[in-house]
């Protein structure tokens, strides 16, 4: 595998979120053994799908002068943070349907949580971008990370009912990160 710049996988503090906060998460988006197993599978169906994905989103991101604005400064994006941070994206991907959801998981979560946030944005890679991605855009971005996966999950020939299962822990899994991500934005003790 191509060593990818900032991925620090099993490499990073520990998440302040215990693993029985991860469990009843988990219980409240429904979250099941039956989803890790579709989630293996979309792993499988997505693995070479991963470059037309990030395209899509990137795209999308691209397409929106308010998103682009947080890869860059005055307007203009750093063309090798957003490069860099691709990688990683195309990397959570495959976590997001492959890696236990374990003590490191959690960890990593946390990480990149703070990358998004003004403790660590822009740190891994020295970019020249401004200090923070806003709290609202993070739960926003849930749904178009979520509504433009079922396209791709639905090109290796499975059935209706398997590529919907693919797409219900999909969206369970993102819901879940993204909760995970926002830890930083959030008050002490308000978490």
């Amino acid at each position: 595998m191509e060593k990818i710049k900032g991925y620090l996988y099993g490499q990073v503090d520990q998440s302040p979120v215990s693993l029985t906060d991860l469990d009843l998460l988990k219980k409240t988006v429904l979250f099941s053994s039956a989803d890790e197993k579709h989630l293996k599978l979309a792993g499988e169906v997505l693995k070479d799908q991963t470059n037309d994905i990030l395209d899509l989103w990137y795209g999308f991101v691209g397409s929106h002068e308010h998103l682009v604005h947080y890869f860059g400064q005055h307007g203009k994006p750093d063309m090798a943070y957003l490069a860099a941070v691709r990688l990683r994206f195309g990397q959570w991907i495959m976590d997001l349907c492959n890696k236990p959801y374990d003590q490191d998981w959690l960890n990593y979560q946390h990480e990149i949580a703070l990358r998004h946030h003004r403790t660590k944005k822009n740190q891994t890679d020295q970019a020249n971008a401004v200090p923070i991605i806003h709290y609202r855009y993070m739960i926003a971005f849930i749904f178009p990370i979520t509504a433009t996966i079922k396209g791709f999950l639905a090109k290796k020939g499975h059935d209706a009912e398997t590529v919907e299962n693919m797409y219900a822990a999909w969206f369970k899994a993102v819901t879940l990160t993204v909760i995970l991500w926002t830890y930083p934005y959030i008050n002490k003790n308000e978490f």
